[in-house]
Protein backbone atom coordinates (compact mmCIF):
# COMPACT_ATOMS: atom_id res chain seq x y z
CA UNK A 1 0.00 0.00 0.00
CA UNK A 2 3.06 2.07 0.66
CA UNK A 3 4.16 1.55 -2.57
CA UNK A 4 1.62 2.37 -4.50
CA UNK A 5 0.61 5.74 -2.48
CA UNK A 6 4.29 6.82 -3.28
CA UNK A 7 3.93 5.77 -6.76
CA UNK A 8 0.68 8.11 -6.99
CA UNK A 9 2.27 11.03 -5.05
CA UNK A 10 5.10 10.68 -7.64
CA UNK A 11 2.42 11.15 -10.72
CA UNK A 12 1.05 13.83 -9.27
CA UNK A 13 3.75 15.83 -8.67
CA UNK A 14 5.23 14.85 -12.30
CA UNK A 15 2.44 16.15 -13.91
CA UNK A 16 1.88 19.10 -11.63
CA UNK A 17 5.70 20.43 -12.28
CA UNK A 18 5.11 19.92 -15.74
CA UNK A 19 2.04 22.16 -15.81
CA UNK A 20 4.07 24.62 -14.01
CA UNK A 21 6.80 24.37 -16.85
CA UNK A 22 4.40 24.49 -19.78
CA UNK A 23 2.44 27.56 -18.17
CA UNK A 24 5.95 29.33 -16.92
CA UNK A 25 8.05 29.03 -19.99
CA UNK A 26 9.36 32.23 -21.53
CA UNK A 27 8.80 31.09 -25.02
CA UNK A 28 8.13 28.65 -27.57
CA UNK A 29 9.93 24.99 -27.54
CA UNK A 30 11.22 25.58 -31.24
CA UNK A 31 12.58 29.42 -30.31
CA UNK A 32 13.99 28.00 -27.17
CA UNK A 33 15.77 24.82 -29.16
CA UNK A 34 17.14 27.52 -32.00
CA UNK A 35 18.39 29.85 -28.70
CA UNK A 36 20.01 26.76 -27.39
CA UNK A 37 21.31 25.67 -30.56
CA UNK A 38 22.93 29.20 -31.23
CA UNK A 39 24.38 29.77 -28.62
CA UNK A 40 25.90 26.37 -28.21
CA UNK A 41 27.56 26.87 -32.05
CA UNK A 42 28.54 30.04 -30.78
CA UNK A 43 30.72 28.68 -27.55
CA UNK A 44 32.03 25.51 -29.98
CA UNK A 45 33.25 27.96 -32.35
CA UNK A 46 34.91 30.42 -29.28
CA UNK A 47 36.47 27.07 -28.32
CA UNK A 48 38.08 26.37 -32.09
CA UNK A 49 39.51 30.12 -32.27
CA UNK A 50 41.35 30.08 -28.73
CA UNK A 51 42.31 26.32 -29.84
CA UNK A 52 43.71 28.14 -32.86
CA UNK A 53 45.50 30.80 -31.24
CA UNK A 54 47.00 28.52 -28.40
CA UNK A 55 48.35 26.46 -31.10
CA UNK A 56 50.05 29.40 -33.27
CA UNK A 57 51.81 30.01 -29.98
CA UNK A 58 52.58 26.88 -29.21
CA UNK A 59 54.20 26.55 -32.98
CA UNK A 60 55.94 30.27 -32.50
CA UNK A 61 57.78 28.74 -29.10
CA UNK A 62 58.68 25.41 -30.48
CA UNK A 63 60.40 27.35 -33.40
CA UNK A 64 62.13 29.73 -31.25
CA UNK A 65 63.27 26.54 -28.81
CA UNK A 66 64.55 25.03 -32.69
CA UNK A 67 66.20 27.95 -33.51
CA UNK A 68 67.75 28.21 -29.92
CA UNK A 69 66.49 31.88 -28.91
CA UNK A 70 65.09 32.87 -25.97
CA UNK A 71 62.44 31.02 -23.96
CA UNK A 72 59.52 33.41 -22.51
Amino acid sequence: MRVINFVAGFLVGAAVAAIAVLLTAPQSGSKLQSDVRNRFDGLIEEGRKAAAARRAELEDRLTSLKAGGPTA
